[in-house]
């Protein structure tokens, strides 16, 4: 078994989905932190969900609020996500939120 150490990192400058990160083939990842950083000096929202092989979409944080230029951790654990399966961001507003995530890769 191979670990790779990595992290996702999105600037969210639209109101759509944006993809944080896809869980490659024949891996299974660990995502041990996702940090969500507004800069814009307004409060806004983020959600974050997860699309798994089937196209099936769950919530993991629905409209979860973002003090103005503060940063906030959104996991109090590690998270799993199989392969294939997809992490979502979604911001209320564009332009306001950053989001990091660090990852453990294990193929």
């Amino acid at each position: 078994m191979a670990n790779n150490y990595k992290n996702a990192k999105v600037d969210l400058t639209s109101t759509s989905p944006t993809v944080l990160y896809t869980a490659p083939s024949s891996t299974t990842t660990i995502v041990k932190s996702i940090l969500v950083s507004e800069d814009s000096g307004n409060a806004d929202t983020i959600t974050l969900t997860l699309t798994n092989s089937a196209s099936a979409v769950f919530s993991l944080f629905k409209v979860k609020a973002v003090s103005a230029n503060a940063t906030v951790e959104l996991l109090t654990g590690p998270l799993v996500v199989e392969e294939s399966e997809i992490l979502k961001v979604t911001a209320a507003t564009a332009n306001r939120l950053h989001v990091t995530a660090s990852i453990l890769e294990i193929s």
